[in-house]
This record gives structure tokens, C-alpha cells and sequence, in this order.
């Protein structure tokens, strides 16, 4: 996964600095300059590094602080609130409203995915009930229209473009104009491919630009761009006003901090990134609970989200309670399977818990990872429904693992792998051992009289110790801001 290296570093960085006996000037140097080593590796721009390491400088002092503070936590909290700051431009993004048309016009460089992400666009909010439709300005490219008009027609989204008119400016405008007719209530124009040598592209931008007169301009950025992310960023800006950011191809290997210097420099948030090539490989941007997941925090409203959106509402009691006896069988690793097939893969997943990096298991294996997956369900589909039952994997005998082989057509090493998969999933499950879920009248209850002493008693005592106890507990829901914020964890609020 893209920034998990990054993520990794500075978690390690950070374990470093938690296990010296003292914390002085020495400790806080070397732990510094790992991150920094760790940012300028991940291809984040240098000023970027520099002004956020003198800016923890300025807050850690340690001169200054009276003893019995927890310098541990000060630190932390400094390097936590400081990646946010990179992220976090301080001013939201234009929202579209329901039933109130509103033009989107997405720009960027050749390649970075613009075509697709403008459909998973329009995709994400039809699901969310508005009405989108699609508009290709895009006549530079060959084949442009024609990728648009395949992504529209599978998403069941209407679309509009031309194979014989060469003028973007036109097509946008009577793209705009006849979606506007109809209705439509999110009018998607897609333009062409630049980058900041081409005047002429960029003339055209302007062109479309103040033609269709958008309410938002998203500038859509590949990961992997690297160090050039910075001023092609900034060229883009100066010519178009633009409002926010997706970053696209998070789930390749590429160091990703280009996107960290893109959003420093069209000051405009991220408010999705794109985590693979399917349509619902989509994901809302949260500045706090990302960074919470980069440096191995968790991000339990994520996790929460997750469950609520892939597991069926009948289904979803029965799930967290066994998710909170910790009981975990072969017929619910079976049931998550079906989930996780859904839901993204299971690192993904498990980084949103806290004490988990995102590296912890490796991304961008997926195909590998599905035909694993499907391999194992069918090795449990000619199980009995007592075999399934089983908990204790030591009573999974020899015999019975030949009898799982012939049903199955497999051979006896891959039963045996499978079982070492479920023993490794078992360990994971067992993290949320007593997690205790409110019940849906509960939540605004919880939510008004949220403190740390009610979400000690919530989580589950090695989840909490993870954290860093009671401290590291009111540490946390000072990062997550509100008592409304922490609710989000468990799927609750407004």
C-alpha cells in the first residue's frame, strides 16, 4: 500500500523514542530525524520536512516542560497534529447539495486516472441518491470518450460527448446544458490530459473553465507522481481554481508522499483517494483517521463504517457480538471471506485497529489474495457443518484434513495452510475480545456524556493498553476532536 512504508518508519521511530528510559534533547533529535529521513524518502517535498520539524521543535520544548508531564505523549501528539497540518489545508472543499445542480470539472496530468476516478465519482454519490451524469470534454486523447461511455453504461450513468466535434468548450457547454434539462443534480466534466509545459492545454482548461462555470475543480493526482507532485500541483492552480483533491493508484507500491506536497500546494483538501481499478475502490478522505492509520493508531470508526457498510443489518448484532466474545470458528472465517470479498482486503482492514501498521500485511497482491480466498471456501464447502463449527484447531486431526482434501479436490499441504491462515485470523479476532457495542438507542446517550473514563469501559483491556492507557486514551480523543468524532467509531452520531 501506498505511504504503508512511511507509516511503518514512523511508527518504528516512534516505539524508539517510547522505549528510552529518559527523554532528553538526544532522544527527541534522533526520532526526528528518522521521520524526516522517513518524509523525504516517501518523496515529500523538502521545505515540507524542514517547516514541520522545526515546528514540533517549537512546541516540544523540552526545557520548558515541568516534570511529571508524559513528554512521551507531548511528542506524539506534536508529530500527530503536525501530519495532519500537512494534509489539512484548514478550509473544506465545496459540497454538492441534493436536488441543487452543481458542476464538477476534473482536471490533471496524462495517466493519473482522471477518466475512471470521474465515474467512481459519479458512482459513490448515486449510491448516496443524487443523480449524476457525465459529461467528456476530453478530445485530445483518442479513446477518451469511448472509456467514458464504457465506465458510464456499466454504473447505469448517463453520459454525453461527441466523436465528431474537436472543441472541448462546446461539448462541455451543451453537455452541461442538456444534463441541466434533465435534472441532474451532479454534472461531471471530464477534460483532457496536461501537464505545466503545455500552454495550450492549459489555455483550453481556462476556456472549459469559464464556459461551464463549475462549483468545484478537482485536481486528480496519481501517487506515484513523486517529487514532481509539487509544482505540477501548483501550475494546475494558478490557471483553474481548484477546491479539492483525489489522489488515485493507492494500492501500488509507489512512496506516495508527492500526494502530501500536492495538497501543501493547491492548498486544497484531499476527499478521496482511489484504492484500485473497480468501480467501488473508493474511499472518502479523513484527515485525522488516516494519519491515526499511518502511524499504527487505529481508526476504529473506519473499521465500524466498514462493518455497517458490507455486512447486512440482520446480520451485523450477531457479528460484533462475536467479534466481542472473541470466538472465532471456521464457519466465520468462511463468513468473513464472503465479507472481506466485499469489504477490501483484510490489511486494509485490520490497519483501521489500533497497534496494527499498515505494512504489517503487505498490499497489492489482490487477484493472489481473492483466488487464495476462493481456494479456502471451496476447501470449506465439503466440510460438515460440525467440522465448520470448530474452534480449537488442535481438533483438527489428520484424518480429518484428508477427508477436507479428497471433498475438495485439493491437496493435503493446502489444507494445512489454510488452518495455519485460521489460527493467524483467530490471534487478529481475538484483539477485539470484549468489545463492548452500544446499542443503537444507546448511541446519542454515549455520544453526549462521551469521556475517556465511558470509552475505557467500551474497549476491550489489550485494545486499551495498546493505546497507551488511560493517558493515551484521553490523547487520542483530544486528536479525534469532539465527543461526535469519537462516536464515529462505533458507527454513531449524526
Amino acid at each position: 500500500m501506498v505511504l504503508a512504508q512511511l507509516g511503518g518508519s514512523i511508527s518504528r521511530a516512534i516505539q524508539q523514542m517510547s522505549n528510552a528510559t529518559i527523554i532528553d534533547e538526544k532522544v527527541l533529535n534522533e526520532c526526528l530525524n528518522e521521520i524526516t529521513r522517513a518524509l523525504l524518502q516517501s518523496d515529500v517535498q523538502f521545505k515540507l520536512v524542514r517547516d514541520m520539524q522545526t515546528n514540533i521543535k517549537k512546541i516540544v520544548n523540552l526545557d520548558d516542560l515541568a516534570a511529571g508531564h508524559n513528554k512521551r505523549r507531548i511528542i506524539q501528539q506534536a508529530i500527530f497534529n503536525e501530519l495532519c497540518k500537512m494534509l489539512d489545508p484548514g478550509k473544506p472543499s465545496f459540497t454538492p447539495k441534493k436536488g441543487k445542480t452543481s458542476v464538477v470539472m476534473f482536471v490533471g496530468l496524462q495517466g493519473s486516472g482522471k477518466t475512471t476516478t470521474c465515474t467512481k465519482y459519479a458512482y459513490y454519490h448515486q449510491k448516496k441518491g443524487w443523480k449524476p451524469a457525465l459529461v467528456c470534454a476530453d478530445t485530445f486523447r483518442a479513446g477518451a470518450f469511448d472509456q467514458l461511455k464504457q465506465n458510464a453504461t456499466k454504473a447505469k450513468i448517463p453520459f454525453y460527448g461527441s466523436y465528431m466535434e474537436s472543441d472541448p468548450v462546446k461539448i462541455a457547454v451543451e453537455g452541461v446544458e442538456r444534463f441541466k434539462k434533465e435534472n441532474c443534480d451532479l454534472i461531471i466534466v471530464d477534460t483532457s490530459g496536461r501537464h505545466k509545459q503545455e500552454a495550450a492545454l492549459f489555455e483550453e482548461m481556462r476556456q472549459v473553465s469559464e464556459a461551464t462555470k463549475p462549483d468545484l475543480v478537482i485536481f486528480v493526482m496519481d501517487s506515484s507522481i513523486g517529487q514532481a507532485a509539487f509544482d505540477q500541483a501548483q501550475a494546475f492552480k494558478q490557471s483553474v481554481a481548484v477546491g479539492a483533491v483525489i489522489v488515485t493508484k493507492m494500492d501500488g507500491h509507489a512512496k506516495g508522499g508527492g500526494a502530501l506536497s500536492a495538497v501543501a500546494a493547491t492548498k486544497s483538501p484531499v476527499i478521496f483517494i482511489g484504492t484500485g481499478e473497480h468501480m467501488d475502490e473508493f474511499e472518502v478522505f479523513d484527515v485525522k483517521p488516516f494519519v491515526s492509520r499511518l502511524l499504527g493508531m487505529g481508526d476504529l470508526s473506519g473499521f465500524m463504517d466498514k462493518i455497517h457498510e458490507v455486512v447486512p443489518m440482520d446480520q451485523q448484532p450477531e457479528l460484533l457480538q462475536k467479534l466481542s466474545e472473541g470466538t472465532f470458528t471456521l464457519r466465520i472465517m468462511y463468513e468473513q471471506f464472503q465479507n472481506i470479498l466485499k469489504m477490501g482486503p483484510i490489511g486494509q482492514v485490520f490497519s483501521m485497529l489500533p497497534g496494527f501498521s499498515s505494512e504489517l500485511m503487505p498490499k497489492g497482491r489482490e487477484k493472489e489474495s481473492q483466488a487464495k480466498i476462493k481456494r479456502y471456501m471451496t476447501m470449506m464447502d465439503s466440510m460438515t457443518n460440525e467440522g465448520k463449527q470448530i474452534s480449537n484447531p488442535k481438533l483438527m486431526n489428520e484424518s480429518r484434513m484428508m477427508r477436507i482434501a479428497r471433498g475438495s479436490g485439493r491437496h493435503i499441504r493446502e489444507v494445512m495452510e489454510m488452518m495455519e491462515e485460521y489460527k493467524r485470523l483467530a490471534k487478529l479476532w481475538s484483539k477485539m475480545k470484549g468489545l463492548k457495542i452500544p446499542k443503537k438507542g444507546e448511541m446519542s446517550a454515549l455520544s453526549r456524556n462521551m469521556n475517556a473514563q465511558h470509552m475505557s469501559k467500551v474497549l476491550p483491556p489489550q485494545m486499551l493498553k495498546q493505546i497507551g492507557g488511560m493517558g493515551g486514551l484521553q490523547n487520542l480523543m483530544k486528536q479525534m476532536g469532539s465527543s461526535k468524532d469519537m462516536m464515529g467509531m462505533f458507527g454513531g452520531g449524526e
